[in-house]
């Protein structure tokens, strides 16, 4: 039995605390950052708060094995006294979405051996995909990921508004978006591009400029000269 504290109740907690409940080799408690006057032991103690306040919540732990669950902040940015590690899901977590975390890269960092051996059962209970991914490489790794997932949403933000603004359902487009996600499955980024931009299509690329406010312009020249100048 692996005994595990998570420190924290926002998304990333919350699902881990669901997932973990429902194996019977873990036995999992959860607390707020707020109650550390009173901490209960545990082999893993898995902090889950906001960035800023993972370096204070540590120093206030004594546990054996302390680790947190941020893509940005880097091992030594823990304050324990202890023994340290990192358990980080590379996903986007919201309340009311449930997780498949068989289909989460668990991302895992440790000080030695037997502790990245603990993690890594840890992740094995509730998901397949798991990663030895250092300080370094995940803070890189989690610039990468805000390309792909939360600039991407702002675009889908701004095409949702511009249909708002004409009287379109965005729903249309949600075929389109399903099949440019799948198609990099197979193909590189740089080769599923198509569009306007990559074929040089300058008349499309003046008629869509001016259907944009300003602010889109700018978004849209851009992103049109980026991915010019990523043709070889």
């Amino acid at each position: 039995m692996i005994s595990v504290l998570l420190v924290g109740k926002g998304n990333v907690a919350t699902h881990l605390y669901n997932a973990f409940n429902h194996i019977d080799k873990i036995k999992v408690t959860q607390i707020s950052s707020r109650e550390l006057t009173k901490i209960p032991q545990a082999d893993v103690t898995i902090i889950a708060v906001s960035d800023d306040a993972i370096a204070e919540v540590s120093s206030k732990i004594t546990n054996d094995f302390v680790v947190h669950t941020s893509g940005s902040v880097a091992l030594n940015d823990l304050k324990n006294g202890t023994k340290k590690g990192i358990f980080y899901m590379l996903q986007t977590f919201s309340k009311d979405k449930k997780v498949d975390f068989n289909e989460v890269p668990f991302c895992l960092e440790a000080e030695n051996e037997n502790d990245y051996t603990l993690l890594e059962t840890l992740a094995k209970s509730i998901g397949k995909k798991i990663y030895t991914i250092n300080s370094e490489q995940r803070k890189t790794l989690h610039v990468a990921a805000v390309f792909v997932n939360n600039f991407t949403n702002h675009m889908y933000k701004i095409g949702n508004d511009i249909c708002i603004e004409n009287n379109i359902p965005f729903e249309i487009l949600q075929p389109l978006i399903k099949e440019t996600a799948s198609k990099i499955a197979h193909l590189s980024p740089e080769k599923s591009q198509t569009g306007p931009a990559i074929r040089n299509d300058q008349k499309t690329i003046k008629n869509h400029l001016n259907l944009l406010d300003s602010n889109q312009q700018k978004i849209y020249k851009i992103l049109t000269k980026s991915i010019q100048s990523s043709i070889d």
